[in-house]
């Protein structure tokens, strides 16, 4: 909306109050998009500009208290602007108001499928590969086990599933990946145990980018040394989503800012010996959890809460240490237990444990203690470009707390992350 109004004659200005989280949105015009709306609907807002002065032909459509602007229209050229985020979950009737664009006012019809987007994307595997061979990084995630599935529908042996475990799991995650995979993926999978090379290169590193850098060019070079070892391979195919995209690098090649580096996009050596495929790199994770079902991907993966390739390397601020390693899986080990316990898993988008970079004074029995502080993370979300801190029981994070500070050495302090995305984000680095 902002570049139609600059670009057609209108004004942009730096807002005097910015604008993150949730508005009531007051719907002027109940037509045309926002037919069938209500007229004060919730919505998501993330802008710090707002529209100062509208170009010839442009008329005010809703407007929110903060912004005065918030939707425009110009009726005969059928020019639509938006200052809110209609694709996400946080503005409830966005997708109906999508829906009036698409098939009310641009006429489009609504013949994309799921089932049509897997059969497509199957025979462009084909096209790309050939005859050639692929490795990809499983992960045990739903985004590599889909990437998995719909690369070995299409190439079937020629597929080649590396597993690697770069010492920076969760609490028995290599294990109990290992049976479950096997179990549930009919697919060649090798399993390699990297964590000395990973730790060794990481000692000493604080900064979150330079952590990311430095995961994801190991990862590559593990990939490239595990590649030699088969013949013929010239793809290297990952679980990336369109989210990864957008935060790493400019999508379309406009200003808009690297927000962290993923280990999928961020982290790629410019001379890279092996070719990319990408089959979800378009999808949003909801999207991928429907491919998944699709594909007969099993429910313990298909439900699976992200985990980030950094792993644990970006939920321990500051130096990653053999022992920080051991406070913080204990202490997420206990997390996540309570967390399925009270059967809240499936319906957070993330539950995990943060290990702060900072001590704080505690008196346990007789003694003061100096011991680490852990922030818990949870929230809500459907695509992880937006998100909500999860409004859990107050009993049940009181459990969590008694549980990590009596049960993991090391910690005297449990704090809670209320905050929600935008403007912070899910991970802490």
């Amino acid at each position: 909306m902002q570049f139609m109004i600059d670009s057609l004659g209108g004004a942009i200005k730096g807002a005097g109050r910015r604008e993150y989280g949730f508005a009531e949105l007051l719907i002027k015009q109940p037509k045309g998009i926002f037919k069938n709306i209500k007229d004060k609907t919730q919505c998501w807002m993330s802008h710090g500009d707002s529209a100062e002065k509208l170009p010839p032909g442009f008329e005010i459509t809703a407007s929110t208290d903060n912004t005065a602007i918030a939707a425009i229209v110009h009726k005969k050229k059928k020019f639509y602007g938006f200052q809110f985020h209609p694709e996400v979950a946080h503005t409830p009737e966005g997708t109906a108001m999508l829906k009036n664009f698409l098939f009310d006012v641009c006429g489009c019809k609504p013949d994309w499928t799921m089932k049509s987007f897997a059969k497509e994307t199957v025979e462009q595997i084909r096209q790309t590969v050939g005859d050639s061979k692929v490795i990809l990084g499983l992960s045990g995630g739903v985004d590599s086990s889909v990437a998995a599935l719909l690369i070995h529908k299409a190439i079937d042996k020629n597929l080649t599933c590396i597993f690697v475990d770069n010492g920076l799991l969760r609490k028995d995650e290599a294990e109990k990946l290992k049976v479950r995979l096997k179990e549930n993926l009919n697919i060649n999978i090798r399993f390699i145990n990297a964590a000395n090379t990973f730790l060794k290169a990481l000692k000493g590193v604080t900064d979150p980018e330079k952590k990311r850098k430095i995961i994801g060019k190991l990862f590559i070079e593990v990939f490239q040394t595990e590649a030699k070892k088969i013949t013929g391979v010239q793809f290297l195919a990952q679980g990336t989503l369109y989210p990864d995209v957008i935060e790493s690098v400019s999508a379309f090649g406009g200003p808009s800012s690297v927000i962290k580096s993923h280990h999928n996009v961020g982290g790629l050596p410019k001379k890279m010996k092996l070719k990319l495929v990408e089959p979800l790199k378009y999808l949003f994770k909801d999207e991928v959890r429907q491919l998944g079902q699709e594909l007969g991907l099993h429910d313990d993966l298909v439900w699976r809460q992200p985990f980030p390739g950094p792993g644990l390397g970006i939920r321990i601020l500051g130096e990653i240490t053999r022992k920080r390693l051991d406070i913080l899986r204990e202490a997420d080990a206990v997390l996540l237990e309570e967390i399925r316990k009270n059967g809240y898993y499936k319906k957070l988008w993330q539950s995990f444990a943060v290990l702060l970079p900072i001590k704080s004074v505690g008196v346990m029995g007789d003694h003061r203690t100096y011991e680490n502080i852990i922030a818990i993370r949870a929230v809500t979300s459907k695509d992880a470009m937006t998100a909500d801190w999860a409004k859990l029981p107050d009993a049940l994070l009181g459990t969590i707390s008694n549980r990590i500070i009596n049960e993991v050495r090391g910690v005297n302090r449990v704090v809670y992350d209320i905050s929600s995305k935008p403007p912070s984000t899910i991970e802490w680095e």
